[in-house]
């Protein structure tokens, strides 16, 4: 009975006062820990939601600060209450001027304080898990001063004290050994590096893992079926590109020649209405076999960019001049909107030309007869490309339906019977080798607008 009464006297003292102090000045290192890494967070995406949760966990630590204040016993503990204090002060001040820096743009000088700043974090964290270290101390001692009093008990308790500690001494051994070293480490298996296995139940850790492991396979499954696909493709792509060049190359040659001998028949011969217009039908076809030909050789064996300063509202007016016969047999209106003439990038012209009368011909074909085109051109900023010039391709044709608007800049794809699928994706090719992009909004009966966004350089890298 007077042993029972001691020991109780003493586990109160121990909860009463260093255990409460434990746990607070745990808790005050959870606040603390809990405070990292929400600048880098807010750093990366802007979410002002950042800054918001870390002004809660600053005011979470203030009042675990408080709460550990109260509980000071001795002047050295005092101290270190107000050590960490002040260390926390300066702490949120030059974090709060971390994100000073970040939110002016002045990134440099924002990682540079912010290196400063986590050795104050980490000097707090020290005092912190200094201060629970004398706690720790203290409650030792009492443990101590319990196996003290615990020996005399156990002359009295004898043989059963000591058949019972050998029991669970061999039952925690059982337990240890052979369920819950083995589930510990196949949790450490199966878990991922970065993110490390917190739970106690290691049963439970032990079944997210696995269920964790299986989505991966599915998932890894699902990518390798889907990566497959994309090579076959670009195998085909590949198979076609080579066979295509060969076939054009071949091609070509004996239909230059026929062109010519057909151009010479054509001033020669004296035909009649039947014939010209038979005539001009073949001319019309062999013509249309040599966009072809020459669409393969483009797409097989696309020529180097050959850069040079040039306005693109020059390239512009290349392009309107070259098909200017071409519009008016389809009846269409070409309007140009242009308020000032873009600056001089570095392009290549011929190709940047090229580019644009694909346009210009794939909207005439999808308005087909009559129909309106306009060109407009503009400055401006577009992230990440910095300072861009923009030229708009825009018609009130038919549009394109939103399931195939994915597809349309893909090699060999077409919704006519005569086209080849090649002029779009030539566009978008030229486009993407200048380091810019080819961008299509449409909608279905109301038009489409193709926008060709390039980069302002003036010098080549």
């Amino acid at each position: 009975m007077w042993y029972t009464y001691q020991i109780d006297a003493l586990f109160k003292d121990v909860m009463d006062k260093d255990l409460r102090a434990l746990e607070a000045a745990a808790g005050l290192e959870d606040a603390l820990v809990n405070q990292k890494g929400f600048v880098s967070y807010y750093f990366l995406d802007g979410n002002p939601d950042w800054l918001k949760k870390l002004r809660e966990y600053r005011q979470a630590f203030r009042e675990r600060l408080r709460a550990v204040r109260k509980l000071v016993q001795t002047g050295a503990e005092k101290k270190t209450v107000d050590e960490i204090e002040a260390k926390y002060n300066q702490y949120i001040k030059n974090k709060d001027q971390v994100i000073t820096f970040y939110n002016a743009g002045e990134r440099e000088a924002g990682a540079k304080l912010h290196a400063r700043v986590r050795s104050h974090f980490f000097r707090i964290l020290e005092l912190c898990e200094d201060y629970k270290d004398v706690h720790r101390k203290r409650i030792e001692f009492s443990r101590t001063k319990t196996n003290t009093q615990a020996k005399r008990l156990r002359f009295i308790a004898g043989i059963a004290v000591w058949t019972a500690i050998l029991l669970g001494a061999l039952l925690a051994f059982v337990l240890i050994t052979q369920i819950l070293n083995p589930l510990r480490r196949l949790t450490l298996d199966t878990d991922n590096v970065s993110r490390p296995v917190k739970s106690g139940n290691e049963v439970k850790a032990v079944s997210r893992r696995v269920h964790s492991l299986m989505e991966d396979v599915d998932r890894t499954k699902t990518q390798l079926e889907r990566s497959q696909k994309y090579l076959l493709q670009a195998e085909k792509l590949a198979l076609a590109g080579k066979l295509g060049a060969g076939v054009a190359h071949s091609v070509r040659n004996p239909l230059t020649s026929v062109k010519m001998r057909l151009f010479s028949l054509g001033r020669a011969l004296d035909l009649s209405q039947t014939q010209k217009e038979d005539f001009d039908v073949i001319s019309e076809e062999i013509r249309h076999i040599d966009t072809i030909v020459q669409n393969f050789l483009e797409f097989s064996r696309p020529p180097k960019l050959k850069m040079q300063k040039v306005s693109p509202s020059d390239v512009v007016d290349t392009a309107l001049q070259l098909l200017r016969h071409r519009v008016e047999s389809y009846g269409a209106e070409v309007k140009l909107s242009r308020q000032s003439r873009l600056p001089e990038i570095l392009a290549d012209p011929e190709q940047l030309k090229e580019a644009l009368v694909n346009l210009l011909v794939n909207a005439c074909e999808a308005m087909g007869t009559g129909g309106r085109i306009v060109l407009s051109e503009q400055e401006g900023m577009v992230k990440p490309l910095g300072r861009v010039v923009v030229i708009r391709v825009s018609d009130n044709g038919p549009g394109v339906p939103e399931a195939i608007q994915d597809k349309l800049f893909e090699p060999f794809f077409t919704t006519r019977e005569e086209g080849t699928g090649l002029g779009l994706s030539i566009a978008a090719r030229i486009v993407e080798e200048h380091g810019g992009w080819l961008n299509l909004r449409s909608r279905e009966g109301k038009g489409a607008t193709f926008t060709i966004t390039l980069p302002y350089r003036e010098e080549l890298n």
